[in-house]
């Protein structure tokens, strides 16, 4: 997967670093600070169900990891470039 610059359409949010995983019920919360120097809480569900030691394997992992978020909209309505007819009254 590219990074946000080398993909088109895509605009970068936040670059962050994770300081700390919770768990949550099915998934985690992801807690970090962004190089803009802003906290930032990612949560992440999991659709399948993991085992005790899976989960804290996966903690670890991910309480050390960095993020790159970017978003892509979509592209904007065009606008008409002809004049809506008028019925006459």
């Amino acid at each position: 997967m590219g990074t946000p610059d080398e993909e088109p359409g895509y605009l970068p949010i936040a670059d962050l670093s994770i300081e700390t995983v919770r768990p949550l019920p099915h998934g985690f919360a992801l807690e970090g600070r962004g190089v803009d120097g802003a906290d930032y809480r990612l949560e992440m569900d999991l659709e399948l169900p993991v085992d005790r030691r899976t989960r804290t394997v996966l903690a670890e992992l991910l309480a050390q990891s960095d993020w790159r978020v970017a978003r892509r909209a979509p592209p904007p309505l065009l606008r008409r470039t002809r004049r809506t007819a008028r019925v006459p009254r």
